[in-house]
């Protein structure tokens, strides 16, 4: 998903407050609340982008829904960026956040496809893989998808790793659809 600059500047700013008032994890768990709930709810996703709804009245439900469920620093940043009219890019702000903690913190998120799920001998193995292209802790997502047959599917940022039979099957497919033949008169 492509994050905003704006966005980016918020988060930025909040890291680094949050840096300062070593306040940096819980930061990091609230931002991943924000973002589970503007994801999960539409309903408030829309409230925040609706230009009807005055800002005082977006204020008391913000606080209605996150007052107690989010630290300080979080909260009045929620309330600074309320203000400002930029509600609207809460859940990018809280996107941007979570990517910048783990740049900050060194961790590699990869998302793990596979038929079935992963053993957890199987787990580690996929976690030294990973480890062993980088020096960044592994935050690791399983995925299990019937469709792919076996094998498995890694992806890491902006790379990937198919080993899947479905992709291989497919490679076949179109081997054998070409014609290798040619006939001679």
């Amino acid at each position: 998903m492509k994050q905003s600059r704006v966005a980016i500047r918020y988060a930025k700013a909040l890291l680094q407050l949050s840096i300062e008032q070593d306040v940096l994890e819980q930061s990091y768990s609230d931002m991943t609340l924000i973002q589970s709930i503007c994801f999960q709810s539409k309903d408030l996703s829309l409230l925040l982008k609706s230009p009807i709804v005055k800002t005082d009245q977006k204020l008391k439900i913000l606080d209605e829904v996150f007052g107690s469920k989010v630290g300080k620093v979080s909260m009045l940043f929620i309330n600074i960026i309320t203000n400002k009219k930029r509600e609207v890019l809460l859940e990018g702000i809280a996107n941007s956040f979570i990517s910048l903690y783990k740049a900050y913190n060194n961790i590699e998120s990869a998302k793990v496809t596979t038929a079935v799920p992963l053993t957890v001998e199987l787990k580690s193995e996929v976690i030294s893989y990973i480890k062993k292209y980088g020096d960044k802790e592994v935050e690791l997502t399983e995925e299990v998808d019937e469709s792919i047959i076996g094998g498995v599917i890694i992806r890491m940022g902006d790379k990937q790793i198919d080993a899947s039979l479905s992709s291989e099957i497919s490679e076949l497919r179109q081997v054998f659809n070409k014609n290798l033949y040619l006939q001679d008169f």
